[in-house]
């Protein structure tokens, strides 16, 4: 399977978008000498009516979808054995030719795959310059993107979008949205609706939805990321060995291992040769980690007793 990268794409003008609507959003003048230092959320900004469009106040639902998908990529990203780069909210820029700000788009969460190589280069991602994120996601629960954003994220070229309605329910959720995640790729300049991703392979829009919403990870959730990072790191020659957290829990874990098979092996020996050993026993037996198992089940034949054994051990 070859490996997934985003194309930079430029904005295209073979086609411009529709009008674009921002249900559950509000307008606010914000000028073009403003707009560079506005530290306000906002949901888009046009600089030919220098208008923002702003959904203020952010709830916990719509922000959880977004925060838990960083935490799913982050094991995703050990199990294949490189990282992955969430951004959050960033703001996504687009330029006149001139190099003034013509839009900003900001998304719910930003994916790079391969943040290595092509992370954006400044505190916004330019569209046109900066590599696009391999995946976008967008929360509705108070708006409805399928009638402003979704359009720009298409004729700007982004090539995939994820639009999540969580199971928690807004009061001004927009009439006709319900629950689930819908996956948009782009082919063509146009985007289609998948039943699972193409940046994630294998990774469903149920499966996605079912992670997005969970209060702890499930079995099933679990079991899907497993597959995914496998499948990631397979087509880039990489795994778990090569995550510097994994790759320690591994040696750890077999080194205790190891420990514990010497330990039982002496033991064995030792109740074989009917020799009472103390409750501190087995504890005293993990200090001897230079000496190898032969040497221990060796003292285990050759002692009299327990503190014979720690003698001999501790010589072997």
């Amino acid at each position: 399977m070859a490996e997934y990268r985003a194309a930079t794409a430029p904005p295209r003008a073979q086609h411009e978008a529709p009008p674009l609507e921002f249900p559950g959003c509000r307008p606010v003048r914000i000028s073009r000498a403003d707009i560079e230092h506005c530290e306000r959320r906002i949901e888009y900004w046009d600089a030919a009516t220098e208008v923002a469009m702003v959904c203020d106040p952010v709830s916990v639902y719509h922000e959880q979808p977004g925060q838990m998908l960083a935490g799913l990529l982050n094991t995703i990203a050990h199990l294949r054995g490189s990282p992955i780069a969430t951004f959050g909210a960033a703001d996504l820029l687009q330029r006149h030719a001139d190099g003034r700000w013509r839009r900003i788009l900001e998304a719910d969460q930003t994916v790079y795959l391969h943040p290595r190589t092509t992370r954006p280069e400044g505190a916004r991602i330019e569209v046109g310059s900066d590599t696009l994120p391999d995946v976008v996601l967008e929360v509705d629960n108070t708006t409805d993107v399928r009638r402003g954003k979704l359009a720009l994220y298409e004729s700007w070229g982004f090539p995939e979008v994820w639009v999540e309605v969580p199971d928690e329910s807004s009061p001004s959720r927009p009439a006709g949205l319900r629950p689930g995640l819908t996956i948009h790729l782009l082919e063509s300049g146009r985007f289609r609706p998948a039943a699972s991703s193409r940046a994630f392979p294998g990774w469903t829009a149920r499966e996605i939805h079912l992670a997005l919403n969970e209060r702890e990870v499930s079995y099933l959730t679990m079991a899907a990321l497993r597959r995914v990072g496998r499948t990631l790191g397979a087509a880039a020659g990489t795994g778990p060995d090569d995550d510097p957290l994994l790759r320690e829990e591994r040696l750890q874990s077999r080194a205790e291992g190891r420990t514990e098979a010497r330990r039982d092996a002496v033991l064995q020996v030792l109740k074989m040769r009917g020799l009472p050993v103390s409750a501190a026993f087995p504890r005293r037996l993990a200090e001897f980690r230079a000496a190898s198992t032969a040497a221990l089940v060796q003292a285990a034949v050759k002692c009299r007793d327990e503190a014979d054994f720690l003698r001999l051990a501790g010589h072997g």
